[in-house]
């Protein structure tokens, strides 16, 4: 990556808020799993990193999860740092694949009317036409 496109994402990171932490447990494979699907969402992402807690430096572990999610750091300022990587469509098909994403039980999804009190309760008449005395009465103001 040339420091011209490297700007360029810099420019862009800088409206980001990170959306993942790291603290005292440092990366986990959990961790990195959820980065991963992130990263595959989104293409550039900021994660914040307590500096009281963390076991590493924030350049140290920028430098792991970029060399294990195959990612660039774009920067690393304090506690913040900023992660690019392009998203890959056959891998992300893969992935969807695999959790179960496409079956047939997740796409086919029920379709619930919800019927008010007034259909209900003319629905009730015409089954019964003695039902039509369960209508409350109409009580209006006493002239």
């Amino acid at each position: 990556m040339t420091s011209k496109e490297r700007a360029q994402w810099r420019a862009r990171a800088n409206s980001l808020e990170p959306v993942i932490q790291i603290g005292k447990e440092g990366i986990s494979d959990n961790l990195i799993t959820q980065i991963d699907d992130t990263l595959d969402a989104r293409e550039l992402i900021k994660i914040r990193v307590h500096l009281e807690t963390a076991p590493k430096t924030p350049k140290a572990l920028a430098g792991e999860l970029a060399q294990v999610l195959g990612a660039e750091v774009i920067q690393v300022i304090g506690g913040i740092l900023v992660l690019y990587r392009q998203a890959d469509e056959e891998k992300i098909a893969e992935k969807r694949k695999k959790r179960g994403a496409g079956t047939a039980k997740a796409t086919a999804k029920k379709k619930v009317k919800i019927k008010g009190k007034r259909q209900r309760q003319r629905e009730k008449e015409a089954q019964n036409p003695y039902a039509v005395y369960d209508r409350p009465k109409f009580r209006g103001r006493k002239k």
